[in-house]
């Protein structure tokens, strides 16, 4: 078949802008693949047949991949897969990449790695690189370290086998901490910045002043007198240092 390769147990069907993995690949290859490597296409969310977009109701499924029960690497890079993708039974898959897909924290990544938990019980290997859901500077370069860590020690929680995250390998303070901490890194998106931009413009202007309100009106002036029971000495005066004696 045209777009092939096939090299002992690895098929490839590399840029042939396939929206669905194609029939006759898992007919044909199925039985026998342990790799298969699908990127540069556009497997992505179903179209709908009245409209020229991606069904909303429509999961982006790779229900192509049933037929590869002896699957153990997945390499799906620079496709259109978002937090919505799913999975078939894979039981022997041990390295899955998803790198520059649109999987973001922001739409379901916590359901995404609880689904690959289920599907792929024998998981080591995952990248999530180029996507907005791994914060790197890849994808922003105002992202550092911290959030990148972050996401580690979420993603760890989720899928406690790993031995490999991205491009790095699993330590075991990262697996202690992705116990302890993990559940709590995961990240939301603020909302919209123009949206609360617009609350501020609509809000009446307040000027601050520590003044009470009686005081505020310059043609209402009132002062205030007293007494002072201080009285001065002159003993502290700085310049009393610099006057001799035979001058007072």
């Amino acid at each position: 078949m045209a777009g092939v390769v096939v090299s002992g147990a690895q098929v490839s069907y590399i840029s042939q802008d396939c929206e669905e993995i194609p029939e006759f690949l898992g007919r044909k290859y199925g039985h026998m693949a342990k790799r298969l490597d699908l990127s540069f296409n556009m497997l992505r969310k179903p179209y709908h047949p009245d409209c020229d977009s991606p069904c909303p109701s429509s999961p982006r499924s790779l229900e192509g991949l049933k037929t590869f029960s002896y699957l153990e690497e997945l390499i799906l890079d620079n496709n259109l897969l978002g937090n919505d993708l799913l999975l078939p039974k894979l039981p022997h898959l041990h390295t899955l990449t998803l790198n520059k897909n649109q999987i973001s924290f922001q739409r379901k990544l916590e359901s995404l790695l609880d689904h690959l938990a289920e599907v792929v019980p024998s998981l080591q290997y995952l990248s999530l690189l180029g996507n907005m859901a791994c914060p790197n500077e890849l994808v922003c370069k105002e992202k550092d370290e911290d959030d990148y860590q972050r996401y580690r020690y979420f993603v760890l929680h989720k899928l406690t086998n790993l031995k490999f995250l991205d491009a790095r390998k699993v330590t075991r303070r990262e697996r202690e901490e992705a116990l302890v901490r993990g559940a709590f890194m995961k990240v939301v998106k603020p909302k919209d910045a123009k949206a609360s931009s617009d609350v501020v413009s609509t809000s009446p202007e307040m000027h601050y002043t520590p003044l009470p309100s009686g005081s505020r009106d310059l043609t209402n002036h009132r002062g205030i007198l007293g007494k002072c029971r201080y009285i001065y000495y002159g003993k502290h005066s700085e310049g009393n240092r610099f006057i001799r004696d035979d001058q007072l």
